[in-house]
């Protein structure tokens, strides 16, 4: 009975760690977005997004014109906001990291993953 106990807990130990999603707090967003640019994949097509600190964002797809919105942080609800042009209401997302990849998160569509470049970088080298 110990021996099998033993056994039962040395495999447990060796089995390799889980990942865990992780949702990100409101200043760990801040951080991560603040004067930097997300760059993925959206409704199957390539993106890039800039997040200047002074809370305007660009939006850039392959092939199409270039879009200026704003975007904030919700302290209260621990979520990236967005506002575009033609939008009349603000748009949340949280923002979750799995295994060392980002993902926009909201009720409406799929987990969509992003990496993070620093800087501004709407243009790819």
């Amino acid at each position: 009975m110990i021996r099998r106990t033993f056994l039962a807990c040395l495999l447990v130990l060796a089995l390799p760690a889980q990942a865990q999603s992780v949702k990100l707090k409101a200043h760990e967003i801040d951080a991560l977005l603040s004067g930097n640019t997300a760059v993925g994949k959206w409704d199957g097509t390539a993106y890039r997004q800039f997040f200047d600190a002074d809370g305007t964002t660009i939006y850039a797809q392959e092939g199409a014109r270039s879009t200026r919105g704003q975007w904030r942080i919700d302290a209260a609800k621990d979520e990236y906001q967005s506002i575009w042009p033609r939008d009349s209401d603000w748009e949340g997302w949280f923002v979750m990291e799995w295994d060392g990849t980002f993902y926009w998160v909201s009720k409406k569509t799929p987990p969509t993953p992003f990496k993070l470049l620093e800087g501004e970088q709407l243009v790819s080298p």
